[in-house]
Order: C-alpha cells, then structure tokens, then sequence
C-alpha cells in the first residue's frame, strides 16, 4: 500500500459523498504522514512505513470497539465501520497454519533451545508486519510445551 493509493481512495469516498469512509482514510493518512515525519522520510514513504502505520490504526480501531461498552450501539456501529474500512487497506496477515509452518520451517534450531524469549526474538524479526504478535506469541506457547 503506498501513500498514493491511500489519498485515491480518500479522493474516491469524497467524490461518492461517503462522509465515514472519507474521514477514516483521512485519519490513516494523517498517521502515516505522522510516522514519516518521525522517521525522517517527509517526502518519499516507503510502503512497508505505510503498512506498519496502517496495522497500527487497525489495532487501535479494534481496541476502540473491544472496550466500547454494548448499549452504545451508535458507537459501536461506527467502530465496525472504521475497523471494516481500515481493513481494506491493511496488509495480508499470515494465517494461524501459515505462521506455523513458518516457525516451523526456519526456526527449528531455535525452537529446540525452549527459551521463548530467544524463540520471539527471532520469529518476530521476520513475521513482524505479516502476523499478530499475540497468534504468534500462542503459536510459540504451543510449541514449547
């Protein structure tokens, strides 16, 4: 995903009067012009910058609607919008027998050791951006034992 898709998109959900829609990607773009500041790169994002940016609102969204409180159906409906629109954009993510046979496949040398901070450590490095931290962490626990 890069920067200029986003802004499209945002173009697009104008253009179709889609208020909801429009402010969400706004927010995704702010966040991620926001990172690149931050990191230096004012001008040319790199995508996996914008994937990092845009995971990091989706995990955000997903708290909002987790600790929103159920008779507050107006709020949650707006909560499942956003999740729903941020989805869109957000990157593939590996799938529980994915991640699996990854760890399985790279890190056996390191599995064998059974120390699971050593194991994240090392599993992190390379699903970071393409899995959840916690299915990976679950994923890990289950190996161990």
């Amino acid at each position: 995903m890069t920067i200029k898709e986003l802004q499209s998109a945002m173009v697009a959900a104008m253009k179709a009067r889609d208020k909801a829609r429009k402010d969400t990607i706004s927010s995704l773009i702010a966040a991620v012009k926001k990172t690149a500041i931050d990191a230096g790169c004012r001008d040319d994002i790199p995508e996996d910058m914008v994937d990092a940016a845009v995971l990091k609102e989706l995990k955000t969204a997903k708290e909002q609607l987790d600790t929103c409180p159920p008779d507050r159906t107006e709020l949650l409906d707006e909560y499942k919008a956003r999740v729903e629109v941020i989805t869109e954009f957000a990157p593939k993510q590996l799938s529980e027998a994915e991640i699996e046979a990854v760890i399985k496949e790279k890190f056996a040398d390191v599995i064998a050791t059974g120390n699971r901070g050593m194991i994240m450590k090392a599993v992190m490095g390379e699903l970071k951006g393409k899995a959840d931290g916690k299915l990976i962490n679950k994923i890990v626990s289950g190996m161990i034992k």
